[in-house]
């Protein structure tokens, strides 16, 4: 896309128009404010990271929004130049913060995924400084609002619909591996379906048979008046079960 057509996009932005149309240019007021907004944007969704205890937290976060911006910047100027370049440097910047990203999402000794939601938003983060750097106000701002609405107040909704989902797996330690089959009865009689048992050698040698199963809610009853805590917790009280809780 040549300078021209971006800049004719930028200038129909909301936000240009009502603070005229320098900050669709790339003087420096404009660019102070571009970089300014990817700034505060990425702060409040660091911040929210890092309050969390996530692995990417507040630094991470800005330093995300700030590069993609800045690579925007670039591209912008040596369009302006006339100049030509295979691969714009905003597009290598989001693919190498999608690479990076994808470190951040771990695999726990218990089969849990963590660190995706951190990676998607550490990515999306970047998209928002390249909109920011572009000059399309409102278009990231409203990234930055839907940020901010999935990050804060989607997770009780996710949990609430988790918790009453037919299906869900756990993670299952016995003292001794012979008690399985009376596990498996035992689950079978609650009204659960077992649909799939692997056991985990990450604590092969620790005294403990381990295995990560995962349930089908069969019961009428179970479905209607069960969550799964209350399923749990009531295998909790088997003698030969060490720990059992829900893989998220």
């Amino acid at each position: 896309m040549n300078p021209e057509t971006l800049t004719n996009l930028a200038c129909q932005d909301p936000v240009v128009r009502m603070l005229g149309d320098w900050c669709s240019s790339l003087c420096t007021s404009a660019v102070i404010l571009r970089m300014s907004l990817s700034f505060f944007y990425a702060a409040i969704i660091g911040y929210e990271r890092a309050n969390k205890r996530h692995s990417a937290g507040l630094r991470t976060f800005i330093l995300v929004a700030l590069g993609s911006c800045v690579a925007m910047l670039v591209d912008q100027f040596i369009a302006s130049k006339g100049a030509k370049v295979t691969i714009p440097l905003s597009a290598a910047t989001v693919i190498g913060i999608a690479f990076i990203s994808s470190y951040s999402i771990l695999y726990s000794a218990r089969g849990q995924i963590k660190g995706l939601t951190t990676a998607m938003g550490l990515w999306s983060t970047a998209l928002v400084g390249i909109a920011n750097g572009a000059g399309f106000y409102s278009v990231a701002l409203f990234a930055f609002l839907a940020q901010v609405f999935c990050l804060s107040f989607l997770p009780p909704l996710e949990t609430y619909l988790k918790d009453h989902s037919n299906h869900f797996e756990i993670h299952l330690e016995l003292n001794d591996n012979r008690k399985l089959p009376d596990f498996i009865t035992t689950i079978r009689r609650l009204g659960l379906v077992i649909d799939d048992i692997e056991a985990n050698n990450a604590y092969v040698n620790s005294g403990l048979s381990v295995f990560t199963i995962s349930l089908t809610v069969a019961s009428p009853e179970l479905k209607k008046y069960k969550q799964h805590s209350e399923i749990i917790e009531a295998l909790s009280s088997v003698d030969y079960i060490s720990h059992i809780e829900e893989i998220h």
